[in-house]
């Protein structure tokens, strides 16, 4: 038969509770912390940044994130991510570079290639830096030799065949004799693409003329400064250029002089033709490499890519804007016909 409580020990009882209530929303709150902790720890975290925003940047960017998402590396969920645009401003992108080092995160994304020259001088080798959409990364200083990544960079090359795009535009402005070329001079993937272009025209009969943009703001008037001089113009992937498109576009169908581009997203914006990438694939290409690394093979170890997917992309109302009729040929062998 049990004793009965003292006053005492009734007291204990009603003081002890409360704490035993504490100690245990304690317990479960220590709980949760090494829940979100472990949780913390399992999510990765890459920056993204590009040295400006167009359709074909923004595709690159769009194309790595789906690609991560189908690897399980989920954007809100196992997977944090920020992206910065240096708004077309090198200095911007070193300011953004440098944020992004000191934030440490699991991988830098650099897209074209002012901001992938950025953010390999700034990480230096401390974190892995995977460039996307860089015409020649040796020449731009981001490698040592074609194909071999070096320590803490990697990425994609999407190196155009310039030589085909020339050709293209013979086959589609018959009697084309000058083509006239609008570039930024002081964006290195820019002048590879005029370089090779001049190396090419010869061998197809072909004159080059140049114009210069260093900035958006001076593409209209460098477009303008072509006509009566060219035949066709030839927009490369100069991301100066691209970015004020349409100001080009408005020449051309002003003078009737057709507009050629490097990118099949350019295409789309009213360009003839472009016998190019599609942009979301170099992103999702870009993105197979920032998966490995996060999974946790070195950047080294993954070999430098060309892309690997080329397209035809043809526009036959701006064709016609711009006084060009497309051949039945080319227009059935595009795997794209924007209407």
């Amino acid at each position: 038969m049990p004793l009965s409580a003292t006053p005492q020990q009734e007291v204990s009882k009603v003081l002890l509770k409360p704490l035993r209530v504490a100690a245990a929303a304690a317990a479960v709150v220590g709980l949760s912390m090494l829940s979100l902790n472990a949780q913390a720890a399992d999510t990765k975290s890459v920056k993204i940044t590009a040295i400006v925003e167009h359709p074909a940047l923004d595709a690159v960017r769009q194309g790595v994130l789906d690609q991560l998402a189908e690897q399980g590396f989920k954007q809100g969920e196992s997977l944090a991510v920020e992206f910065q645009s240096a708004q077309g401003d090198v200095g911007i992108a070193g300011q953004i570079a440098k944020k992004f080092v000191g934030d440490a995160p699991d991988v830098i994304v650099a897209i074209a290639t002012p901001s992938a020259q950025a953010a390999v001088a700034a990480a230096r080798g401390r974190i892995p830096v995977v460039f996307s959409a860089v015409t020649d990364p040796v020449l731009a200083r981001l490698i040592d030799e074609p194909g071999k990544a070096k320590d803490g960079v990697t990425g994609v090359s999407d190196m155009t065949p310039v030589a085909k795009h020339l050709a293209l535009i013979q086959e589609i402005v018959p009697g084309v004799k000058t083509i006239g070329i609008v570039h930024n001079p002081g964006e290195p993937n820019a002048v590879v693409l005029v370089d090779l272009a001049k190396q090419a025209a010869p061998d197809l009969g072909l004159k080059v003329i140049v114009a210069s943009a260093p900035t958006s703001g001076d593409v209209l008037q460098a477009t303008r400064s072509l006509v009566g001089k060219a035949d066709a113009v030839y927009i490369p992937t100069d991301n100066t250029v691209i970015s004020a498109l349409e100001a080009a576009i408005k020449v051309g169908e002003e003078a009737k002089m057709p507009i050629f581009a490097g990118d099949t997203d350019s295409v789309n914006r009213g360009a003839v033709a472009a016998a190019g990438f599609d942009y979301y694939d170099v992103g999702r290409q870009t993105g197979v490499q920032v998966a490995k690394i996060l999974q946790g093979t070195k950047a080294a170890d993954i070999p430098v890519e060309g892309v690997e997917v080329m397209k035809l992309a043809v526009n036959p109302a701006a064709a016609a804007r711009m006084g060009v009729t497309l051949p039945q040929a080319v227009v059935e062998r595009a795997e794209t016909v924007v209407q």
